[in-house]
């Protein structure tokens, strides 16, 4: 998540990191951004098609925003400790797919991680490139839980 555009390449796996969802937490996030009745106690969504408390698909996806920052900011420092001037990131014209594919219940690790899958070059900006990449989090048991795939714009090498 440093390399340079021109350096990228397809199939390219950075481990984000874990993350374990616990019934605190998880209400906590519900209260505030997403009361539903499965996301605020375990009784009430004994009630729902759920069966059991399960965090916000919004709280999965804020943890995956939070841990991709954190590696971001760790990968580059490293890059500057090597000697080496890590690539800009630009802004992100957007993202696709976004799935909520299981539950994620309280108790549950995901482990995120990003995937590269192609690569554009951008007609609009020469000195910057597009990757776009699947951002996946799968649950202690290997199953993925969800998705989305992201497009961001990554400077190129200077010519």
């Amino acid at each position: 998540m440093t390399e340079f555009f021109d350096d990228i390449v397809i199939g390219d796996t950075v481990v984000l990191g874990e993350y374990t969802f616990s019934v605190e937490e998880i209400v906590r996030f519900a209260k505030k951004y997403d009361p539903q009745p499965f996301h605020l106690s375990e009784e009430a969504a004994a009630q729902t098609h759920f069966r059991h408390l399960c965090a916000s698909g919004w709280h999965t996806a804020a943890i995956f925003m939070k841990l991709f920052v954190a590696r971001f900011e760790q990968l580059q420092k490293e890059a500057r400790a090597e000697g080496r001037t890590p690539a800009r990131f630009g802004p992100s014209p957007g993202f696709e797919d976004l799935k909520w594919i299981k539950p994620v219940n309280a108790g549950d690790t995901l482990r995120y991680s990003r995937v590269v899958t192609e690569k554009t070059e951008s007609r609009s900006r020469p000195d910057w490139g597009l990757v776009h990449s699947d951002m996946l989090a799968h649950n202690q048991n290997g199953d993925l839980v969800f998705s989305f795939r992201a497009t961001v714009f990554i400077e190129r090498k200077a010519a």
